[in-house]
């Protein structure tokens, strides 16, 4: 794996996963296949590695210049984190997991705010757009506000696998057929879910949230959107094993008007602007730095998030300016602007 020695600090494998971790989100999240995440993965190792190496300066910078960071910016940055996984319990549970303390995790907040700091201060002199700018905008890009159809979807897995005996695979059949039977003849999808599924989104009924085309597996995906909204699948059979598949509701895919996308774009154009500033900041930083490349072993990380190249990111906790832009200490894809995968133009 390649990375990077920076100021006679190597970047850690991890610290390049996290980046490439929050590019797969963003892109995923706005319309890129797991497919052309694959295609394009070189080019976002690459761009994870430059936001790794633009995260080290700005985490340096910011601790050289010792900003102040209070406590009660700290219980801040605490209070989002505990929002964020849903209650101090679940706060607590992640941490056990991770293997860090409290107190180790709020010095990593408190780096992390000395970097949000730093960042605003570099992107202070930005304005916000103007109507004008945001009408032109739309108007440029009309033809990239169009919504893919949705569909919102509960799920039941048994799972099967290829190395798997005959008989475990006809007894994993028998016993999915028997649960879609007690469904159809009026059994409840979410309890049925929650006892039998042998996925992760059993213990949410199932659900799947809602998700467009291209999201899911290929057969699955098929199934999901040729279903009418209120039916029962027959049995899927996908790589993980033997499915149903309940439609809960569906949305049309279809032009958005700028109302619709206002504050959008709006925060579209905004991001636009911060990211330039942190390009020139962080070019700034690389030219008084010593930067070389390197191989190092690939550590795999385990957190559960697919980068298309079949192993899972290191997830962890990202910190967020105010106006939603995303920071590890990189000016990474939070900020909209656009990535060199050829996918989004922004």
């Amino acid at each position: 794996m390649k990375t990077a020695i920076v100021n006679g600090q190597t970047i850690s494998p991890d610290a390049i996963n996290f980046e490439l971790d929050r590019l797969v989100r963003f892109y995923t999240s706005h319309g890129m296949t797991i497919d052309e995440v694959r295609t394009n993965l070189p080019k976002l190792q690459e761009k994870a590695l430059d936001q790794a190496i633009g995260a080290k300066l700005l985490f340096d910078r910011a601790n050289q210049l010792d900003l102040p960071v209070t406590a009660k910016d700290v219980d801040a940055e605490v209070a989002r984190v505990v929002s964020q996984v849903g209650s101090e319990e679940n706060y607590k549970k992640a941490l056990e997991a991770q293997g860090i303390t409290e107190e180790a995790f709020r010095k990593e907040l408190e780096k992390g705010a000395r970097v949000n700091m730093l960042v605003n201060q570099a992107c202070a002199h930005i304005d916000d757009p103007t109507e004008e700018e945001v009408t032109k905008f739309y108007e440029a890009h009309k033809e990239e506000y169009v919504t893919a159809p949705q569909v919102l979807c509960q799920h039941i897995l048994i799972k099967v696998d290829d190395s798997d005996l005959p008989e475990k695979k006809d007894a994993a059949l028998v016993k999915i057929r028997e649960i879609r039977e007690r469904i159809v003849n009026g059994g409840d999808f979410a309890e049925e879910a929650k006892k039998h599924s042998d996925c992760p989104s059993g213990q949410q009924g199932g659900s799947l949230g809602w998700f467009g085309p291209g999201m899911m597996v290929p057969e699955f995906d098929k199934c999901a959107f040729e279903m009418k909204k209120g039916e029962v699948s027959g049995i899927v059979t996908t790589q993980f094993g033997y499915h149903i598949i309940y439609k809960a509701d569906e949305k049309a895919g279809g032009a958005q008007t700028l109302v619709d996308v206002h504050d959008q774009v709006k925060d579209l154009l905004r991001h636009n602007a911060r990211g330039q500033a942190m390009d020139a900041f962080v070019a700034d930083l690389r030219a008084n730095a010593k930067i070389e490349f390197t191989e190092v072993d690939e550590h795999k990380c385990s957190c559960g998030h697919d980068h298309g190249d079949g192993h899972k990111c290191c997830g962890g906790h990202g910190h967020h300016h105010d106006d939603g832009h995303e920071c590890c200490g990189g000016h990474g894809h939070g900020d909209g602007h656009a990535c060199k995968c050829g996918k989004h133009k922004h």
